[in-house]
């Protein structure tokens, strides 16, 4: 009975590793990871909010925010819970740092989604739009309503933190017409703060700007990222990818942890902007 005992123990304690992004959760059954979205299952890690929606609205596609990619149109947007990023200025922190217990959800396939965008053709609607929350913790979820809404010929947006693995990049870009991912720093130690990885969110933008449209957006913070020198380097960097890239320098207001700050002078978002008009072709000011 000893041995058996052991024999048991030991496989209830085997843990997992998640490779959605750099965090690298080591999981034990029934654990949740990091991002409140993910969960070790019969010794696999599976996402925890599949086809779990807690927002489901028809927005402008401006609003992701894109502005060269089919303006004028609309997309169905739908997001769930989780993200594997800590900003303490989330801007949506109700939905993307809250967990299952929390999450007021309706269920909608990927298929059931894909019949919705569909239906919503006359309203000017494109396809379909992962965003919210951060949607590639639930990566798996994405790549099979993209695969459903590409089969009645619409496209496929994503809002993404871009902190996640090349793995996960290929399981989605095949299916990706869009894409605005948040540049929040332009430093490691920005990151580091946040709870993200540099290297991997740039990473990211490189590779995804070889697969289709890409739009970054940076939220100004005062105090956090707000220098020129900053700013300068952000887009030259950009630049060295591609000039034409757009690239939204927004406004923060109080939110979340951040709720008593000031928010950013509408001047430092236009002087930023200012600065990377020196190297970029398509830069948006937001939220002033």
């Amino acid at each position: 009975m000893k041995d058996e005992k052991n024999i048991h123990d030991t496989a209830t304690d085997k843990r997992v590793t998640c490779n959605t992004c750099p965090r690298h959760c080591s999981l034990a059954e029934g654990e949740v990871g990091n991002c409140n979205a993910r969960v070790c299952k019969e010794g696999k890690i599976i996402s925890l909010n599949y086809g779990r929606s807690v927002s489901l609205t028809l927005d402008p596609i401006e609003k992701k925010p894109l502005r060269l990619f089919c303006p004028g149109s609309t997309v169905l947007s739908v997001g769930s819970w989780g993200c594997n990023m800590h900003c303490m200025f989330c801007q949506n922190h109700s939905i993307s740092q809250i967990t299952e217990s929390q999450a007021e959800t309706d269920t909608i396939s990927p298929q059931e989604l894909a019949v919705r965008a569909l239906s919503m053709r006359s309203k000017g609607n494109i396809g379909a739009a992962f965003t919210y929350n951060e949607p590639l913790v639930g990566w798996e979820y994405v790549r099979d309503a993209e695969k459903e809404v590409k089969y009645f010929d619409m496209k496929n947006v994503i809002v993404t933190n871009g902190c996640v693995l090349p793995n996960v990049l290929d399981e989605i870009l095949p299916y990706t017409d869009a894409m605005n991912i948040d540049l929040k720093s332009f430093t490691k130690e920005g990151y580091a703060k946040l709870g993200g990885d540099f290297d991997t969110v740039k990473y990211a933008i490189a590779e995804c700007a070889k697969h289709c449209h890409v739009e970054l957006t940076t939220l100004v913070v005062p105090e956090f990222n707000d220098s020129e020198d900053e700013m300068k380097q952000e887009a030259q960097w950009i630049a060295s990818i591609d000039s034409h890239i757009a690239l939204h320098v927004t406004r923060f207001f109080p939110r979340y942890k951040m709720k008593n700050a000031e928010p950013t002078p509408v001047s430092t978002v236009y002087e930023l902007a200012g600065v990377a008009q020196q190297y970029l072709k398509n830069v948006f000011t937001g939220n002033c």
